[in-house]
């Protein structure tokens, strides 16, 4: 099944070399390595540690700490063919896409030398904490807030669906902070080691199949040196989004290599299966919605693209949009295909010899996490738009 964005024209060479670098390292691994990695209870540390060594975790964070020195384009490429082929790490969405981007665009000297050369080569990761209980992932509304004690930060507060934070050697808790001049509190960084006195986390028992974990965090008087703090105590909303936009744009990776999974799978059964004359794929009523649902991963496709190269480009408030609707797009394009390639393979869709099942709770992932489909579309009727504000 052939790829438009391999297109010279759209991808350059290097970025086609490197999306059959990665998509020949993910088939030696496949979803049999990854369901079984799942059913065992384990990480997928193998991969990890492969796709570390070849450089790919780390493509996106600066030469001078160890990383590629290239950017969320060529990251969201490894992630993508790595779903493509039934094998996705989704601490690459958190741990260099997320925590590496903030620190090596905020962080001291000091926070870079001892965070980005493990994160680039896979040595070490970072969790990453928003959502709350109460709050999801409004950052207006958290209630995680960090107050000044002499020289140290002290942080109280609770966080939700933290992915791996069993495997991360700290976590980017997302906290406010007051402002001194107006009483107002405001979004600040703080990178927590795992075993910090206070610092507690327990499990959330989860449907959805995946090596990752899912973490409920308290903080409880965790006190910090003044150093734990990312960037300026100012800075706020900006360095947020310097992460958080990069996550849309991986999340859209993550969809996207999920759908083309599931699509290459009903298409070959569809190629295949035969109960009439004809395989069951030379019939329109199966045909048609594989067609529309591969113009829909494409379209995605070209979304989540501009949004990278622009994020790249440094240009931030177009980025911000770009990366909500390539989000939204792959979700959307991931959960139809998801529910028409099972809906192809009928009764051995549910089956675990074809592995497609346990993707229909996955797809949903998407849709709802980082943040909500109702979300982004307040986002682009509010900002793209100009449309008023409900709430």
């Amino acid at each position: 099944m052939s790829n438009a964005l391999s297109n010279p024209v759209i991808e350059s060479e290097e970025h086609r070399a490197l999306r059959a670098a990665v998509a020949a390292l993910a088939k030696r691994y496949g979803r049999e390595y990854f369901a079984t990695v799942v059913a065992e209870g384990r990480h997928t540390d193998e991969l990890w540690q492969e796709a570390a060594k070849a450089g790919y975790l780390g493509v996106n964070l600066p030469e001078e700490y160890g990383g590629g020195g290239a950017g969320i384009t060529e990251l969201s490429l490894v992630l993508e063919e790595l779903g493509a082929a039934g094998c996705p790490l989704l601490m690459l969405v958190v741990s260099p896409a997320i925590c590496g981007t903030v620190i090596a665009r905020f962080g001291t000297e000091e926070q870079k030398r001892t965070w980005l050369p493990g994160l680039a080569d896979g040595s070490r990761k970072m969790a990453f904490g928003i959502t709350e209980p109460d709050a999801g992932s409004n950052s207006h509304r958290i209630t995680t807030t960090a107050r000044k004690d002499g020289g140290d930060w002290v942080l109280d507060g609770r966080k939700i669906f933290v992915s791996g934070v069993d495997i991360a050697d700290a976590t980017l808790i997302v906290g406010r902070t007051e402002d001194a001049r107006t009483g107002k509190l405001k979004p600040c960084l703080f990178i927590v080691p795992r075993e910090t006195p206070g610092f507690g986390r327990s499990s959330v028992p989860m449907e959805l199949a995946a090596p990752e974990k899912q973490f409920e965090l308290t903080l409880d008087d965790v006190r910090l040196p003044a150093d734990a703090l990312v960037g300026e105590e100012d800075a706020g909303l900006l360095q947020l989004f310097a992460g958080l936009n990069p996550e849309r744009i991986m999340t859209a990776a993550f969809a996207l290599g999920m759908g083309r999974y599931a699509l290459a799978r009903a298409v070959d059964y569809a190629r295949t299966r035969q109960v009439w004359k004809e395989p069951i794929g030379a019939h329109q009523a199966l045909a048609h919605p594989l067609a529309q649902c591969h113009i829909e991963l494409e379209l995605a496709a070209l979304m989540m693209r501009k949004a990278a190269l622009l994020y790249d480009a440094g240009d931030d408030m177009a980025a911000g949009e770009a990366a909500n609707m390539a989000k939204y797009a792959a979700a959307e394009a991931a959960v139809h295909t998801v529910d028409q390639a099972v809906h192809t393979l009928g009764g051995n869709g549910l089956t675990r010899e074809y592995g497609l099942a346990s993707l229909v709770t996955a797809a949903r992932v998407a849709r709802i996490a980082p943040v909500s489909r109702e979300m982004i579309l307040n986002f682009v009727s509010h900002q793209s738009l100009g449309l008023p504000k409900s709430y």
